[in-house]
């Protein structure tokens, strides 16, 4: 046995060694799936299986870098660097760009990222005089999505009757011809899409046997991370290249696949005894990161599920505190409970800002929690935000390294063409669109010789684009002969970039400046890469860097995040998967928000939010909270809310109540019996607001009262009784969704919805 097998528990070694033929790892939240995963290759390496053999498929960047260099401690560090190991979308990328002359693109095409894709689309739009409120393009680039991932192309859809049918329907008959346009303009541009990286594995393997069988023999062991997150088209890259010999191992947990929005099939790894009827399968059901009552908590909940694979999660931690429920009045005093509670384990218990984390199923709940926190000066970072590569003067820059490394990627032409100004305008730009599209040539191409296209252009103009094109010219014949960095330095000057941002000294200005800076120092590292010790570094270039941000994933940057800074996390539990925090808050655990309304279509549905759940409880450590408020403003609507079936669902015995429990039986209430319950709440909703009706009436006696919004005017000077007096500063709206904007004496301004708001008019 190697010698460091001895680091693993029992089961978590029988995987490692279990080598040859098809094997499932079930690992439960917490039971240390990374490293049997990262012990496995190890192991498979120390009993010289060359790493080139060696296919590991992780769904983030820094999941296999992590991998990586743990490996490269265990074993030979040459071996670990040799490794085909990444995530789905790089790995295949890199496959593509080795045989991307089989499927007439370059081998340096340029991917696309959603910015990419949605800027193509509104383009199509645009020219087909089409809606973008119809076919919004966020709808359009999902739908296209969708369809590739089910390995549907342009000719497909467009030929599927059922899909037609189904558009007609829908009021949006032009996806199809949207879908067939887009392609197109990616094939112009030599560039693909995310979606396209594994859609185009998949016609690889189809359509060459030689290729199929090249690949099947060097990656003669897969490992395959998240394995319940897959989609169909990565479902069958995997079988195809494992048909072969079947030494496949995949990893996950069916308890956590929350990821059916994005085209993940829990089937996947629910089928997998189907697939390979020979295969051993492992269940790591040992915890190591949460207490006993959240461990016990989170297994009575996902327990109600009917599709999954049984196991029996347990820990050897400490009991720890039971999972604590929450009730509040509305989704403000939920907000400002969850952060009084942080602020003082802060200040009595001096834990880390970092150490919480506040969880919710939607984005927009984070506009209070964000309140209440400002108000108690407690840092705090939100997840979900603009990346550092999505911001303006980044894009640039990197839009300029796109353009010398493809020139035929129309989108960063189209951005950097007159950035910073170089008198190249809109109607020049206009001009040689137009005879692109006419003539079917790259945009590059009519930019080159514009008089051989029809395009008439003033001297001086003609002077300036051609001055643009060969600069770009200049920088691509030093592409394969400096590195990124310098490269990247050259680009940066001799565009005008980094003067523009110089001479603008306005604070946001040298934000912008500084984070050029930033890009540029991401280069110097990249160009280190690690290999300071090594006499003659490799020398690594421009296109290898862009290959590396484009395939950066959402986890990427939200684990960088993560340990960016020492301030509490606020964010989906969607963005929450695979992060753990001490102290973990769910906030708005009601019906209709959580589960959501949407998902109480199929049992199918509910079964994934359930899961979803599952996952914020098991991201705690040591504690974990459950909020919910009686009433909630959603939608322009003031709504009464009924806790979420899912805190029935919790074993009592793991948990603590801050109000009094709901009335329970022994026996949990099935999905089914939760219309008997509704319609019970519909009675008390009824009664509850004749109360405030009644309420409503004394009030209106001692002076305040729901006003009409034509009583009201700006200046006006109101009392409310609980903010005390102050002036109307602005009025919106009418009818049922009148607002007025108050400025209260010490609070600040505050926007009152009229139909809830009482007020006394003073003068």
């Amino acid at each position: 046995m190697v010698d460091f097998l001895k680091d693993l528990n029992e089961v978590q070694q029988k995987a490692v060694q279990t080598t040859d033929g098809p094997v499932m790892v079930i690992a439960g939240a917490g039971s240390g799936k990374t490293r049997v995963l990262t012990y496995r290759v190890a192991y498979l390496l120390s009993k010289d299986i060359s790493p080139f053999n060696v296919l590991a498929l992780t769904f983030t960047n820094k999941a296999a870098r992590e991998m990586r260099e743990r490996i490269a401690l265990l074993v030979d560090p040459s071996k670990a660097k040799s490794l085909w190991m990444g995530t789905f979308h790089s790995i295949f990328a890199r496959l593509l760009r080795a045989e991307a002359t089989k499927l007439d693109f370059p081998s340096h095409f340029t991917i696309y990222d959603t910015d990419d894709s949605k800027r193509v689309i509104k383009s199509i739009l645009k020219e087909q005089n089409l809606d973008d409120k119809t076919y919004a393009p966020g709808y359009v680039l999902s739908r296209i999505s969708n369809a590739k991932n089910n390995l549907i192309s342009a000719t497909d859809y467009n030929e599927d009757i059922e899909i037609q049918s189904h558009d007609q329907q829908a009021r949006k008959p032009k996806l199809g011809l949207i879908y067939s346009l887009y392609q197109q303009k990616l094939r112009k541009a030599s560039a693909m899409d995310f979606d396209d990286l594994l859609f185009n594995t998949n016609v690889l393997l189809r359509d060459f046997p030689d290729v199929l069988y090249k690949y099947q023999q060097r990656f003669q062991y897969i490992l395959v991370d998240e394995y319940q997150d897959t989609n169909f088209s990565q479902y069958l890259i995997v079988k195809k290249l494992a048909a072969n010999n079947e030494n496949i191992c995949v990893v996950g947990d069916d308890a956590q696949s929350i990821y059916a929005f994005r085209g993940a099939n829990i089937q996947n790894i629910l089928n997998f005894k189907n697939d390979y009827p020979d295969h051993r399968i492992f269940k790591l059901e040992q915890n190591y990161r949460s207490t006993q009552h959240i461990v016990n908590a989170a297994n009575s909940l996902i327990a109600h599920n009917k599709q999954q694979i049984h196991k029996t999660i347990w820990t050897s931690n400490l009991p720890g505190e039971k999972v604590l429920i929450a009730k509040t009045t509305n989704e403000g005093e939920e907000a400002t409970w969850v952060a009084q509670q942080i602020f003082k384990q802060i200040q009595h218990e001096q834990r880390a800002n970092s150490d919480f984390a506040v969880l919710y199923r939607t984005n927009a709940q984070s506009r209070a929690m964000e309140e209440a926190l400002r108000k108690l000066n407690i840092p705090y970072r939100i997840f979900g935000s603009v990346s550092f590569y999505q911001r303006r003067e980044v894009k640039d820059v990197l839009c300029y390294f796109r353009l010398v490394i493809n020139q035929m990627d129309e989108n960063a032409f189209l951005r950097i063409i007159n950035f910073p100004a170089r008198g190249i305008g809109a109607t020049t730009i206009n001009k040689l669109v137009a005879a692109a599209g006419e003539s079917g040539k790259p945009l590059w191409e009519v930019a080159n010789s514009p008089a051989a296209f029809g395009v008439k252009l003033h001297g001086g103009t003609m002077a300036k684009l051609d001055e643009f094109t060969t600069m770009i010219k200049s920088f691509y014949a030093r592409l394969f002969k400096i590195n990124a960095f310098e490269l990247g330095e050259l680009v940066v000057n001799k565009s005008g970039i980094r003067k523009f941002y110089f001479e603008d000294g306005s604070p946001e200005g040298i934000t912008r400046r500084d984070n050029i800076e930033e890009l540029l120092s991401g280069l110097k590292d990249f160009v280190s890469g690690g290999e300071e010790d090594e006499e003659q570094p490799p020398l690594r270039t421009m296109d290898e860097f862009m290959q590396d941000i484009a395939l950066l994933t959402d986890a990427d940057t939200k684990a960088a995040d993560v340990n960016d800074s020492n301030k509490v996390s606020l964010m989906t539990i969607h963005a929450a998967k695979g992060l753990e925090f001490p102290y973990v808050y769910v906030a708005g655990v009601e019906e209709n928000l959580f589960p959501s309304q949407m998902s109480m279509n199929s049992q199918t549905e509910l079964e994934e939010e359930r899961r979803l759940f599952y996952v914020a409880l098991t991201r705690a450590m040591k504690q974990v909270t459950v909020t919910y408020a009686e009433t909630r403003f959603r939608y322009g609507n003031f709504n009464f809310c009924e806790p979420s079936r899912f805190i029935d669902e919790l074993d009592p015995a793991h948990i603590n109540y801050l109000m009094p429990p709901r009335k329970r039986t022994g026996q949990k209430p099935s999905d089914e019996s939760f219309a008997e319950s509704r319609n019970k709440f519909i009675k008390i909703e009824q009664a509850a607001k004749s109360a405030v009706t009644d309420q409503e009436g004394k009030e209106s006696q001692s002076g305040f009262a729901i006003l009409d919004a034509s009583l009201l005017k700006v200046n006006m000077v109101v009392n409310h009784q609980r903010f005390g007096a102050g002036t109307i500063v602005d009025m919106e709206g009418s009818g049922q969704n009148a607002k007025a904007t108050v400025m209260f004496q010490g609070l600040g301004k505050k926007q009152l919805l009229l139909k809830f708001a009482r007020l006394k008019i003073v003068g």
